[in-house]
């Protein structure tokens, strides 16, 4: 179980929200969000309501800024990440809906080009534990948080990213 505080001021100032399960909409709770205190647990803020736009990873830990965050706007969303015990397993493809090119992945990886020779993924099916996706090799740029499921594409995602060039597990001991 995961336990996160929002604030509505920067440096945790200003009324506060304690969260410890998905939160659709902040909004209702606080006037804006622009910084948190994860006490326990591991999750991801968005700058949009109902986990879209921009999305950011946080782990036990103080947050006393969303800009720094690469958040365009105040927290608005979040979602825990549950503890995944066991394997770790993915398909990933060149083009949407599952087509071209095909690899499977069980580890990180930092950089599609460099590993699978794809200078891009436009989909994918989780099989097995929580991964975040990057939008530039090395684990760089926007980031994007998918559980097990199949996702044809990501412009149909809203969640602000275009291209997926590397990929790593969340293993951390949420």
């Amino acid at each position: 179980m995961g336990k996160i505080i929002f604030y509505e001021d920067r440096n945790f100032q200003g009324r506060s929200y304690e969260c410890s399960s998905d939160c659709p909409e902040l909004t209702p709770y606080l006037s804006r969000c622009n910084s948190c205190r994860v006490e326990s647990g591991c999750f991801m803020v968005y700058d949009h309501p109902n986990f879209m736009g921009n999305q950011y990873f946080v782990r036990r830990g103080e947050y006393s800024d969303y800009q720094r965050m690469g958040m365009s706007e105040s927290i608005r969303s979040c979602r825990l990440v549950p503890q995944h015990r066991g394997a770790y397993k993915m398909r990933i493809y060149e083009r949407e809906n599952f087509g071209g090119q095909m690899h499977e992945l069980m580890e990180d990886c930092d950089s599609l080009q460099d590993r699978f020779h794809m200078s891009d993924m436009q989909s994918c099916n989780v099989m097995d534990g929580h991964w975040l996706m990057y939008e530039q090799p090395h684990y760089r740029g926007k980031m994007m948080y998918l559980r097990p499921g199949e996702y044809r594409n990501w412009r149909d995602m809203g969640m602000g990213m275009n291209r997926v060039s590397s990929m790593r597990r969340i293993m951390d001991s949420c």
